[in-house]
């Protein structure tokens, strides 16, 4: 039987809509698979606030997974330096199989979890590539929702 998953951005949203989604969604824990999590642009979703909001406002938990964020040099080339969509995925996809995040997690642990990230939408940000990558090494293992 599948994994239940969700995915989130928060850019463009506001705080009241971020936390409903991830409410209604009855997610349990929140994977934050950002490389840099404490930018002051994150505004409600800097990782020194996240875990008290979460618990506070949806009773879920917090984790920081860098282990499935982009390097320093993926996220220059493709955001700083406008780089292309089909680059950053060949590039991202190939460091997960160099890190074998596969073999270092389990699907059981994104049970009633959320991958969190910065874009508002999945179609070209990495956690749909995370979730892409997972399934298929583990066969289809997550079903995946984007809030």
């Amino acid at each position: 039987m599948p994994i239940d998953v969700t995915t989130i951005g928060f850019t463009q949203s506001s705080a009241a809509d971020f936390f409903g989604r991830l409410r209604q969604a009855g997610v349990k824990r929140v994977v934050d698979i950002r490389l840099h999590n404490t930018s002051q642009l994150a505004g409600f979703a800097k990782a020194g606030d996240l875990p008290y909001f979460l618990k506070e406002l949806c009773g879920a938990d917090y984790v920081h997974q860098p282990l499935l964020a982009p390097t320093e040099d993926i996220l220059t080339a493709f955001k700083k330096e406008k780089g292309d969509w089909t680059t950053m995925r060949h590039r991202f996809m190939e460091l997960m199989a160099e890190r074998r995040i596969e073999s270092r997690l389990t699907p059981a642990a994104f049970a009633g979890s959320c991958l969190l990230c910065s874009e508002a939408l999945p179609h070209q940000c990495h956690r749909q590539l995370v979730c892409d990558y997972l399934n298929g090494k583990w066969g289809g293992a997550l079903s995946v929702r984007h809030l």
